[in-house]
């Protein structure tokens, strides 16, 4: 299974046998065994190039599961101490990855120094098995019912301007008024439409824009530049609010609250240090975050 995920990474045997100090003859013999075994044919080989067939498409990341299971089982034995060891790839938003993960993964491995992390800064919805990725944080109110999800904390979000911005545009009163302003927005979350609980019901407001952006840290440099009306999470904007830059708006109408999620594939044969960083996180994002304060 190594000789064959090494094969697909580099592309062609023979690199795969330099990387792995093997002969080109015993790369061919691990690959026909391994279909052997499979009961398929797993690649297309050609003298140009090679290719997955359907079969391999779908071994391939079963294989990578495997070798990842393998080496956390070597870890275990090799280690006494039970300390988590190995290399784990998360996916995070932009915007949460900036303003918060980040710190929190400074913290986790100098108390774990044997753990690796690889954060990958994607602001969309990854496939973890397809891609690699040991855990995703996510904010939302509706997961993949197949996926395994810790809700670490709730997401809440301020609409806010710059006082530049307010000085222009008289400060909306109600939350109909925010037609009336420039509001800048995310392409996928309340691009048209933004959502708020007001006196125990659910109120939507159209709204639109000049600007509008695929991650949240886009919008706030765009409302710290005075561009308009934005609808920012608090982990993200609440330290600009108290610093003044920013002014929060409509402070007694709440935004549609999300949950943040640390979500995985499986439990079953979950690394020891996937383990220990899912329950480090539940305890660092508590139920109501220090972002929070005073809002």
């Amino acid at each position: 299974m190594r000789v064959f995920v090494t094969v697909v990474d580099l592309g062609s045997q023979s690199a795969a046998a330099d990387h792995l100090e093997l002969s080109r003859p015993v790369v061919s013999r691990y690959l026909a065994e391994l279909e052997d075994w499979i009961g398929a044919r797993l690649m297309h080989r050609t003298t140009r190039k090679l290719s997955l067939t359907a079969a391999g498409s779908e071994i391939l990341p079963r294989c990578r599961q495997m070798l990842d299971l393998s080496s956390d089982m070597q870890a275990a034995v090799s280690e006494p101490d039970d300390a988590p060891r190995g290399l784990l790839r998360i996916s995070v938003s932009t915007s949460f990855g900036q303003a918060q993960l980040a710190d929190a993964m400074a913290a986790y491995v100098k108390r774990y120094p044997g753990v690796s992390i690889d954060m990958q800064m994607l602001d969309r919805t990854v496939n973890l098995v397809d891609e690699r990725i040991d855990l995703a944080i996510r904010t939302s109110n509706d997961l993949d019912p197949n996926l395994i999800a810790r809700r670490l904390t709730v997401c809440r979000s301020v609409v806010c301007a710059t006082p530049a911005y307010l000085r222009e545009h008289p400060a909306p009163q109600r939350v109909e008024d925010l037609s009336l302003h420039n509001c800048l927005t995310h392409s996928y979350f309340g691009k048209n439409l933004w959502h708020f609980e007001q006196d125990g019901e659910q109120v939507s407001v159209p709204v639109q824009g000049n600007i509008s952006a695929n991650e949240a840290s886009t919008l706030l440099r765009a409302t710290l530049a005075g561009a308009g009306v934005a609808m920012l999470p608090t982990y993200q904007a609440g330290v600009h609010i108290h610093s003044g830059e920013l002014i929060r708006l409509l402070p007694a109408v709440e935004p549609r609250q999300l949950n943040v999620y640390a979500v995985y594939a499986s439990r079953k044969h979950m690394p020891a240090a996937l383990r220990s960083l899912v329950d480090f996180l539940v305890v660092r994002f508590a139920q109501e975050p220090e972002w929070d304060a005073g809002f």
